[in-house]
């Protein structure tokens, strides 16, 4: 018995009270009692989705579950592009006719038109499903209203705009890309107190911890590549993989060079994912993220050195920022952001939905840029 079910059974009991109240506030109890459990089912349809972050590009990522009699009889989730999607996976999984009071709740507008699988509505539609919920519309031009607008014509009770906000965090990439065929950029980094992405030359090279070294390749694994400049190689020839965490693709690496000159031996050359390395020789920062666009790349982590953060600061191509901060001064000779700055604090970049999170010592800020346009001169 889940524990929503159990809530029902205890405003069961309350039922002679409220039945005594006005009729206002009854409706108003039990309009209360339908968002809850639609945000109930929702939050579960969710929580299926994310059992496939950063395995379903260039596809979004999609959770669903069948609800009969306030239980969860199916669920589903999108586990890679070209495998059924998350509404028809939790049909497929109930595997017997759909009782008519059923509901089907998904965390993303059902597809309406062919792609890699056929349209998700048309087979919602033969299945018998009467009650759809719907946590976010979806913004690919191609479908946009349009599964919505098919399962009302075809008699289905649909309902949407239930944790929306959640539901469109869930794909903020793939919302990115599909309407403007850039990836999504996150800026990550591990940097000092005094803003120094390196300490001293001769010393080790780690400001943050192993737990916040950890936390940051798990990031690794929700994009689709990842982004260094020339000088990261030559430097600290990193490995850019996914070691000591399961379950997830290796994502593209990404290294921008303006000669070309890259050590022969550097490990993302040399190992066994050397064949998901690509180099970019005298491209701009904005030229390569729009190739990689094309490429079906939805999403890329920026993971430096300092002057490609330089780049993508400056040119606002940001979206999202993910910083550790080790409790230390170095005093190193390399800045994180050592851009041209702000002619003044009100065109300052500003972090909107800010989170913080303590990592053993360190702390991780999260938030997404807003890059106010610079004031107009004034007219007199």
């Amino acid at each position: 018995m889940t524990e929503l079910h159990t809530s029902f059974k205890h405003q069961a009991s309350l039922l002679p009270k409220i039945l005594g109240l006005p009729i206002a506030l009854r409706r108003n109890i039990y309009l209360v009692t339908l968002v809850e459990r639609d945000e109930h089912f929702m939050r579960v349809a969710l929580d299926e989705a994310r059992r496939a972050i950063g395995l379903t590009s260039p596809n979004p990522t999609v959770g669903a579950v069948l609800v009969l009699d306030n239980r969860i009889v199916a669920h589903g989730h999108h586990r890679q592009a070209g495998a059924p999607h998350a509404e028809i996976e939790c049909l497929r999984t109930f595997a017997r006719a759909i009782p008519a009071r059923s509901t089907l709740y998904v965390t993303l507008e059902p597809c309406s038109t062919v792609g890699r699988t056929g349209p998700c509505v048309r087979q919602i539609i033969e299945s018998g499903v009467k009650n759809v919920v719907i946590g976010a519309i979806d913004v690919n031009p191609r479908h946009s209203g349009r599964g919505v607008s098919l399962m009302r014509d075809a008699g289905i009770r649909v309902q949407t705009g239930v944790l929306t906000d959640e539901c469109v965090a869930l794909n903020e990439a793939f919302n990115k890309w599909i309407v403007t065929r850039r990836p999504f950029v996150i800026a990550k980094c591990g940097m000092s107190l005094d803003g120094r992405l390196t300490r001293p030359p001769g010393e080790s090279r780690w400001i943050t911890s192993a737990a916040a070294r950890r936390h940051a390749r798990e990031l690794r694994g929700t994009v689709d590549a990842v982004l260094v400049g020339a000088n990261t190689i030559k430097i600290d020839n990193p490995r850019l993989t996914m070691r000591g965490i399961s379950g997830k693709n290796q994502p593209w690496r990404i290294v921008l060079s303006r000669s070309g000159a890259l050590p022969k031996r550097a490990t993302v050359f040399t190992d066994r994912f050397a064949k998901r390395t690509m180099v970019y020789r005298n491209k701009s920062l904005h030229a390569v993220l729009k190739d990689l666009g094309q490429k079906d790349i939805t999403s890329v982590l920026i993971e430096g050195g300092g002057e490609i953060l330089r780049q993508a600061l400056d040119q606002h191509l940001i979206d999202k920022l993910q910083v550790y901060i080790g409790p230390i001064l170095t005093g190193g000779p390399v800045v994180a952001f050592a851009g041209r700055g702000a002619a003044s604090t009100q065109e300052a970049p500003r972090l909107a939905r800010p989170t913080y999170q303590q990592i053993e010592n360190d702390i991780c800020i999260t938030g997404y840029p807003i890059y106010p346009k610079p004031a107009g001169k004034r007219i007199i």
